[in-house]
């Protein structure tokens, strides 16, 4: 063996013993981002909710600062904890996907738009309950609204021409959550907001319940090796989303994006522990044009369905 220089302490350097530590201690560091790692994002999530209701500070400004902070979060997760490398966005993928966000922005924008005028007739100023009383029923409320419009957007033929613009990539990460065809969000966030506006949720509990769906809607898509174990059968996770974009339809399901009380419910959940889809994309992915042909996508509702049916992703 090659002879060392002792150290200052007097002991010679072994070869193994600090490069062996150094990993051993990555190693607690990323076992503890993946239980951590959820945890955290609900205690931030609660945080700026409540501070935001304390200080009344305006919702509209709180929104996009929350969602670029939890992009920053889960994008930096990616790279400490991947579930696969390979799904990391390229370089080429990362300029579509930056388009693709922009109109999915734009979308959400116009469809908030076009209910706002209902939520201000509608929604009473100040709550109608106890406002944490208020918070679950919204919770409940857009999540089941979310659920059953998500789950038609893969069984009715019509709608799948827009949704499965989202099931393309064969890759699941937080940059390609924004692929989607514009219209797909207009209808899918614009029957949620009503039905919030419907029942007569406050504003302030719609926008509690709207920071908690944004963060999970990213991190359900997110390239994590995250384990939330037993919560799996309350809150939506990449564990359970990452089977729902998978090419075979019967572990398919999934279609809650925040909770997944519904998909027990509606008999749609599939996860079990250690469950992962072989591949993810579309089982027939002539069906809908490559991700990087934008105005392909966003014209392909328009055009002569090929083949596939509903929802084969």
């Amino acid at each position: 063996m090659e002879n060392r220089e002792p150290l200052p302490g007097g002991e010679p350097e072994s070869d193994s013993g600090p490069a062996r530590g150094a990993e051993g201690s990555l190693l607690s560091a990323r076992a503890a981002l993946r239980v951590s790692g959820y945890p955290l994002l609900l205690v931030a999530t609660v945080s700026v909710a409540a501070t935001a209701l304390c200080f009344d500070w305006d919702p509209d400004r709180v929104s996009p600062f929350f969602l670029l902070g939890v992009l920053g979060y889960l994008t930096v997760l990616e790279r400490l904890i991947p579930y696969r490398r390979a799904w990391h966005p390229n370089a080429r993928e990362w300029r579509w996907y930056g388009i693709y966000f922009v109109l999915t922005m734009v979308a959400s924008a116009f469809a908030q738009y076009l209910v706002s005028t209902m939520v201000s007739l509608i929604s009473p100023e100040e709550p109608m309950f106890n406002l944490w009383v208020e918070i679950p029923g919204a919770l409940l409320t857009g999540s089941l609204a979310s659920y059953l419009v998500h789950r038609l957007g893969h069984t009715n033929a019509i709608l799948w021409r827009f949704h499965g613009v989202h099931h393309v990539p064969e890759k699941v990460n937080v940059a390609n959550n924004g692929v989607n065809h514009v219209l797909d969000i207009v209808l899918a966030q614009g029957f949620v907001q009503l039905a919030l506006a419907l029942v007569g949720f406050s504003r302030e509990s719609v926008f509690v319940v709207g920071l908690f769906v944004a963060a999970q809607g990213y991190f359900v898509h997110a390239n994590i090796d995250v384990r939330i174990g037993r919560l799996n059968h309350v809150f939506a996770s990449p564990e359970q989303h990452r089977l729902h974009h998978s090419t075979d339809l019967s572990e398919a399901g999934h279609y809650g994006s925040d909770l997944s009380i519904w998909d027990h419910a509606f008999d749609s959940y599939t996860w079990r522990p250690g469950r992962e889809p072989v591949a993810v994309g579309l089982g027939d992915p002539a069906t809908f044009p490559r991700t990087g042909e934008i105005a392909a996508s966003l014209l392909h509702p328009l055009r002569r369905a090929k083949r596939g049916g509903a929802g084969s992703s």
